[in-house]
């Protein structure tokens, strides 16, 4: 079949095919940041490539973006593979990436199984109450929960559930407090010292004050002590650099802005709103991104120590049990937490492109 040249076609033709092209290209500039605010920049050359926006030139983005970070990825399995048996430990070999990926497929089907003993513990469960109504026995009826192991996933979740809450209780305390700080140079002053003095305190001098503290004012509580205080330790570690951005971005607004406010005589609130925090919100939520970042690192050691039944207790559990497979689950836990923090990362910065029109990486 012989190319058709475009010279050779009837001139609304070549219009009409201009004009899709145009709106094509429009919506892939459109969809580019969100694709690269989510990881996956590397689809809009692939896209642009097959539109016929310069297929050449696009290769090379192709390339950068997909080609050679598959390659890395890829370097650095063949590597594992190659030097993880040469290292022996007290447990033997380290595991290399098939070990691992198998002790997935074993720990994934440790979740079915725990599933299916749950739901026959409900069943059966479910099926006593009845027959003890059905015999006119109220007082037998009981609901009890199922107190299985907990399964992988479920420890995921839980950390997950962990670490945000202990992130946005430490951004509804940073944001205000940075916002004071952006705005008065007396507030600054009385809070920096005590930002310089407790921001470099790591989880496990903190974890004990925590632990202590929680277990005398939570007497009686249905929560878990163990979930409030890896939660509490996590704000008490990550807070910082909400705060210290938010003070930036504040005490950096623009003064014309400011002066334009105290004209108009707006009151503080509608400066705040109208003003202040539109001006700051970038290096807010740079101050958010890296306060995640480090809440989900400051977790692990505080779910640790503290016993929460998380990813943390999970290596810990692994360590204490010293099995064969202990190392390679362990290692699964590793690849588990950097590919749960990459993910947060992109979420924040997902919203940060939202709120913020920011098109940056």
């Amino acid at each position: 079949m012989t190319a058709i040249d475009p010279a050779d076609l009837p001139e609304e033709n070549i219009e009409t095919r201009a004009v899709r092209l145009e709106k094509l290209y429009r919506v892939i500039g459109r969809c580019d940041p969100w694709l690269r605010a989510v990881g996956l920049g590397w689809l809009t050359p692939i896209w642009r490539a097959l539109a016929g926006d310069n297929p050449r030139g696009q290769l090379g983005e192709i390339w950068r973006l997909a080609v050679v970070p598959v390659l890395s990825i890829s370097a650095f399995l063949g590597l594992w593979a190659a030097f993880a048996p040469m290292v022996q430990t007290s447990l033997g070999a380290i595991p290399g990436p098939a070990q691992v990926w198998q002790q997935v497929g074993i720990l994934h089907a440790d979740a079915v199984a725990e599933g299916a003993k749950e739901a026959e513990f409900y069943a059966a469960q479910e099926a006593k109450n009845a027959e003890a109504i059905a015999e006119g026995k109220p007082d037998d009826v009981k609901t009890r929960p199922y107190l299985g192991k907990p399964t992988y996933a479920a420890q995921i979740f839980t950390s997950i559930k962990t670490v945000f809450l202990g992130f946005l209780i430490g951004t509804a305390i940073a944001v205000p407090l940075g916002i004071l700080c952006g705005l008065s140079v007396t507030a600054n002053a009385a809070i920096n010292p005590l930002v310089q003095i407790f921001k470099p305190v790591s989880p496990l001098a903190w974890l004990p004050i925590v632990t202590m503290v929680v277990s005398a004012t939570m007497v009686n509580s249905d929560i878990p002590k163990s979930f409030i205080v890896s939660a509490v330790t996590v704000t008490l570690c990550s807070m910082w650099p909400t705060l210290i951005n938010t003070a930036l971005g504040v005490a950096s607004i623009d003064k014309d802005l400011v002066n334009v406010g105290r004209v108009l005589k707006l009151s503080l609130w509608t400066r705040l709103t109208k003003l202040v925090l539109p001006s700051a919100l970038p290096l807010i939520f740079t101050g958010m991104r890296l306060s995640l970042g480090v809440g989900w690192m400051v977790l692990i050691a505080a779910e640790m120590l503290a016993q929460n039944p998380g990813l943390g207790k999970f290596v810990w559990d692994e360590f204490q049990n010293g099995s064969q497979d202990s190392l390679a689950r362990i290692m699964v836990a590793v690849l588990t937490i950097g590919l749960i923090g990459f993910a947060l990362d992109r979420l924040m910065f997902a919203l940060q492109t939202l709120f913020t029109f920011s098109n940056n990486r």
